[in-house]
């Protein structure tokens, strides 16, 4: 039998496997930032409350899910811990840590224990300085999934071919040309050939 409980469990994790919080996955679904408080899952009486059809459905089209992805993501057993490889983020820009499509490989890499996202191949990357405040401060830990689809408006990790890393969220790419948004509105947005970019990963969880 299928609970309040499981649905709302649902949603947080739904909005953890893209990176955000699930006011900001109200707010990506063009719903009001409250929708999906603590305080709305229960009625002034206590009773618990369901999340409306429409509100559930235009979370799903905003992240590109379907009904049969959110199924794994209910009941207590979903979304479990696991350990992940975990590198500095200033790390990333030297070489050997990935190989040439963005998976980690070699030596430097720690084991961080994370949420289960269930993306095999996912990776995290430790925050530090102050480039992508105030999405994502010092000593966050960021998780990236190399191979997921992109889509625009995702934030994601960038590592150029001369080595330079960056997280910006992605505003149009092309067979030519990638065009990225700065996370933090006093550093500036980026347009880089698509030839000079090694590879491209959607960030889908931060631990805060």
């Amino acid at each position: 039998m299928l609970r309040h409980a499981d649905i709302w469990r649902a949603i947080d994790r739904l909005a953890a496997k893209h990176g955000l919080t699930a006011s900001g996955l109200a707010r990506r679904a063009g719903l009001d930032p409250t929708t999906f408080n603590k305080s709305k899952r229960t009625s002034p009486e206590g009773k618990p409350r369901w999340p409306s059809t429409e509100s559930l459905s235009k979370v799903l089209a905003c992240t590109g899910e379907s009904l049969a992805g959110l199924l794994p993501l209910l009941g207590e057993r979903a979304g479990g811990r696991r350990r992940i490889p975990v590198l500095g983020y200033a790390q990333a820009g030297a070489a050997g840590h990935f190989d040439d499509a963005g998976y980690p490989t070699g030596r430097g890499w720690d084991m961080v224990d994370i949420p289960d996202i269930g993306e095999a191949n996912a990776y995290a990357l430790k925050i530090a300085g102050d480039s992508m405040e105030p999405v994502y401060r010092k000593g966050d830990i960021i998780v990236v999934a190399p191979g997921a689809v992109i889509r625009r408006g995702d934030r994601v990790v960038v590592r150029t071919r001369a080595g330079e890393v960056m997280a910006k969220q992605l505003l149009r790419r092309s067979a030519r040309r990638i065009e990225l948004m700065s996370i933090n509105a006093r550093h500036p947005d980026r347009a880089l050939a698509a030839e000079d970019v090694e590879w491209i990963a959607r960030i889908l969880w931060v631990s805060q």
